[in-house]
């Protein structure tokens, strides 16, 4: 028979039944926690580079699913069938894209016929303009000529690596133009099945903040879309104005180009002035010319960026400056062009995702634009039009903003 348990032969480590033993939670340092962190977006954004020719399509795809959902919708609501709505709104997609695309082809064609005239007159103002350097500097000129030959050369030896950067250049924008449409059907015709998804992928406390979210998600987009194509007919008229005053050849087609590069926030515009700025000047040999078709691109430039883009599309895109500069670096080493292109409009959905939770929320703040420590929320009683808020941004005048909610006082403060 054993002895009666006492102290020294008493089982140890057995939880009473009388006790309720909850593991005790581990306290994970900040440097881990953050360690961690930084571990997953390393690999998010080496996965986002590697797959790019799989993500780009399905981005661009949900953009354009989002700039396309009201016209479905409406045409929905006169009982359309989906299949038909979604197919008659992808074809004038297709359509305008022809239209603008074959209007630059045609001006490419014209412009090209031009090109041995443009070289011809170029070459002079070459070698006049070594002759004049060569006189006051006292080196020996270089024949325009030979500066050919050696370009020629350069390129003959590099033109396997250009071939094959072509080729894979072409496959991939095919690939694009062919995956970005059945994308867009699949999301609009499969999005009330997708929204269930996320509603039974949610828990239930939860649903409605995160239904809310896409709602917001989706409204950002749209409002970014349309108010870019917006700015884009504006800076395009202003554009071929300012070029037509100065007599520029091919006005029409440097105007449209430039401010389809819009998409590009701050610095598009200006690309696009540096070929017909160098064209005029080599038409005319005179740099003021040059200087002048510049100086209306940078003009309009401040201009799109200041009144417009404010006006059209901050009250749905509110990223402060240094955000969208910081963006477009980014999306340039991710994704290069495209990547400049969709980093606006993917910061502005990381900002609105931010906004939704609690503990992001300073963090989406920080995205946000702000002045004199006001945010910039538009107050729901501001009905004026248009005009007047133009008036109001070119005389400098802050528009009304929503009145601050008054919080509670901290316990323990005076």
């Amino acid at each position: 028979m054993l002895p009666p348990a006492n102290q020294f032969n008493a089982p140890r480590n057995v939880p009473s039944p009388t006790l309720n033993h909850t593991p005790a939670q581990v306290k994970q340092s900040p440097v881990v926690h953050y360690t961690f962190l930084l571990i997953g977006f390393s690999l998010l954004v080496f996965v986002l580079h590697k797959l790019h020719d799989l993500f780009l399509p399905l981005i661009y795809a949900v953009l354009l699913s989002l700039l396309l959902m009201p016209l479905v919708t409406r045409l929905e609501a006169w009982k359309w069938p989906r299949m038909l709505a979604i197919a008659t709104s992808i074809l004038l997609v297709i359509i305008g894209l022809g239209l603008l695309f074959g209007f630059f082809g045609m001006q490419i064609v014209d412009l090209r016929s031009e090109l041995p005239l443009i070289q011809e007159k170029l070459g002079v103002l070459f070698d006049q303009t070594q002759q004049q350097l060569a006189l006051k500097f006292h080196f020996k000129p270089m024949n325009h000529e030979q500066v050919i030959d050696n370009t020629l050369d350069t390129l003959q030896k590099q033109g396997s690596k250009y071939v094959t950067s072509t080729l894979s250049t072409t496959l991939g924008v095919l690939s694009v133009v062919t995956l970005v449409p059945i994308y867009i059907f699949c999301f609009l015709y499969y999005r009330d099945h997708l929204r269930q998804f996320m509603f039974r992928f949610v828990e239930p406390d939860k649903r409605t903040t995160v239904l809310h979210t896409v709602d917001n998600i989706q409204s950002v987009v749209q409002g970014y879309m349309i108010g870019l194509l917006t700015v884009i007919a504006v800076v395009s008229v202003m554009n071929a104005v300012g070029l037509l005053l100065l007599g520029v050849k091919y006005a029409l087609f440097f105007a449209v180009f430039a401010s389809v590069l819009a998409v590009i926030p701050y610095i598009g515009i200006t690309v696009g002035s540096i070929i017909p700025a160098l064209i005029t000047f080599v038409e005319t040999g005179s740099v003021a010319h040059g200087l002048g078709v510049i100086g209306v691109f940078m003009f309009v430039q401040v201009i799109s960026d200041n009144i417009l883009a404010p006006l059209i599309t901050a009250s749905k895109v509110s990223l402060n400056p240094l955000t969208a500069i910081i963006a477009l670096i980014l999306g340039a080493q991710l994704w290069g062009t495209p990547g400049m292109i969709l980093s606006v409009p993917l910061s502005a959905v990381i900002k609105v995702v931010l906004d939704a939770n609690k503990g992001t929320e300073a963090w989406g703040f920080l995205l946000g634009d702000v002045g004199d420590g006001e945010a910039t929320k538009k107050d729901p009683s501001d009905d004026r039009g248009f005009m007047a808020r133009l008036w109001d941004q070119l005389r400098g005048k802050r528009p009304p903003v929503a009145p601050e909610p008054h919080l509670p006082p901290i316990p323990g403060t005076r």
